[in-house]
């Protein structure tokens, strides 16, 4: 990277620098470390490495790392180029300018479904002399951030790009929102850009501890996410982030039931044969809409309605054999009652009832009921008195033995939800193990790792069992191994997420528990 920065020696302008800079910070973003901190390792070790070699190019560098990195690799950097600058190490003209930005203007395109905001934030950088033709303040370097938010995906951050032609991009997105009606563009405050930009950045960080950074953002995300975390510090702060269209404030139970009887009451669900499952799928639909999608249970779109009859229900809820055969046809209905009323055009409306029928053939093969594999369904129900389907392998493994006798105990009689329950549970789990001295804190401990697995608080436990599991490792080993790290770890949820994550595999020597 110190080689390549000798390239920052011949640019000419502040701006191209930056992008230069960012898509090398961009080269280890969204990467994760077994053990440490990858941005404190990689960022911090480059600031290091650069103040040591002590070259204009490492000058260059540290310049733009000041104002790019993070907090900790700007203090660092910054540090070590006055330093340098000190020493009389060369920098480039342009070194002066980096970051010394104002913005211009800030506006948003929204699509009519809701699904996505595309933020435009326009800046200039302080001192450049007017383009030819150019408004007062638009200089030479005067560029675009243009960021993409996805609230299909919680309102996460999905693509960022920069672009140097301001005026044609704001033309050619009013125009192309004046000619269609599912599109609006509008101007917002750039105290609001920044806050709905830090909330979009902040989802993305957050979701890359759960999934893999190439399934989340597009491909040049990275490249681009230091320059645009800078240039939202650039935006001035004070005003909370801008709700998404449609949305409203939280909705309560009661708010919920009345929305869904308002609809089996409606013409759209007046077809609707079997009123019972009908009413238990709309709870699914509504609470979706605001757990999942900001308070917005009445937004419909092609992807939203995709998303949930294919990805989030198969793998979040548990639906009987009525509310399976029924789920496509309440949420057609739902769609003609709901899509009126946030004023969807007609062109909307039918693009979504096309992906609803589309996605019902679908929705046969995606959802798979546990009891088609051999789960009686009163076990299921044990298992899942919340009704979270996603939890069910993981509370499978913490309870085995859930059915016939042990003694006189009738085991089907007995509820693992239930503290009093869960422990007799345990105690027949480890019978074998009653003659150890320490049985009731190693029973304890036990008891410590079936609630975190039954809550999937950290999640990292479950994956971290799996994992070992996969391995061919026994069960009753990859529980001590939990055990241990529970113990040592104590009271501290990051730490003890980061030593479940680190988990490979177990040691020749088991650690006690």
């Amino acid at each position: 990277m110190l080689l390549a920065a000798r390239e920052l020696l011949a640019v000419r302008s502040p701006l191209d620098a930056e992008l230069m800079v960012s898509d090398m910070l961009g080269s280890w973003w969204g990467r994760r470390l077994r053990r440490g901190d990858i941005e404190e390792f990689l960022g911090e070790g480059l600031v290091d490495y650069a103040a040591k070699a002590g070259t204009p190019a490492a000058l260059t560098l540290l310049i733009a790392v000041a104002y790019l990195g993070t907090a900790r690799q700007a203090a660092k950097a910054e540090g070590a180029a006055l330093a340098l600058m000190e020493s009389d190490v060369a920098r480039p003209r342009w070194a002066e300018r980096v970051g010394a930005v104002k913005p211009q203007g800030c506006y948003v395109s929204r699509d009519a479904y809701g699904d996505q905001d595309t933020v435009v934030c326009t800046f200039a950088y302080r001192g450049m002399p007017p383009a030819d033709g150019a408004a007062p303040g638009q200089g030479e370097d005067s560029h675009a951030l243009v960021v993409i938010v996805d609230y299909n995906m919680g309102g996460m951050a999905r693509d960022a790009w920069v672009s140097s032609q301001v005026d044609t991009l704001l033309e050619k997105a009013g125009v192309e929102a004046a000619g269609n009606p599912m599109l609006r563009f509008e101007e917002i405050e750039p105290q609001q850009a920044r806050a709905l930009l830090e909330f979009a950045m902040k989802a993305t960080t957050e979701a890359l501890g759960r999934r893999k950074p190439e399934k989340l953002v597009s491909d040049s995300y990275s490249a681009y996410h230091a320059f645009a975390r800078s240039r939202i510090k650039a935006l001035p702060p004070g005003r909370k982030r801008p709700a998404p269209l449609f949305s409203e404030a939280p909705y309560s139970r009661d708010r919920r039931a009345m929305l869904a009887a308002e609809f089996l009451a409606s013409d759209a669900a007046e077809h609707l044969s079997d009123p019972s499952a009908a009413s238990r799928c709309a709870d699914h639909i509504i609470d979706y809409g605001c757990d999942q999608d900001f308070n917005r249970p009445l937004r419909v779109s092609p992807t939203k309605c995709e998303t949930f009859l294919l990805d989030w229900l198969p793998r979040k809820v548990l639906l009987g054999p009525a509310e399976q055969e029924a789920m496509p046809h309440v949420l057609l209905s739902w769609v003609r009652f709901a899509a009126p009323r946030t004023g969807l055009p007609e062109e909307g409306i039918t693009a979504t009832l096309d992906a609803v029928w589309e996605a019902a053939g679908r929705f046969t093969e995606a959802y798979r009921d546990p009891t088609t594999f051999g789960l009686d369904r009163s076990l299921v129900g044990r298992l899942l008195p919340d009704g979270d389907l996603s939890a069910l392998p993981r509370r499978a493994f913490a309870f085995p033995y859930l059915e016939g006798t042990h003694g006189d105990i009738d085991l089907e009689d007995l509820h693992p939800a239930e503290d009093a329950d869960r422990r007799i549970l345990l105690e027949i789990d480890h019978a074998a193990e009653r003659d150890r001295p320490d049985f009731a804190e190693h029973l304890a401990w036990h008891e410590e790792i079936a609630k975190r697995l039954w809550d999937g608080d950290p999640e990292e436990m479950w994956e971290a069992a799996q994992r070992l599991l996969d391995l061919g490792h026994d069960r009753h080993d990859v529980l001590h191994v939990l055990m241990e790290i529970a113990e040592r770890i104590g009271d501290h949820p990051d730490e003890l997420a980061a030593a479940l994550d680190d988990i490979a595999d177990i040691p020749d020597e088991p650690p006690p528990a």
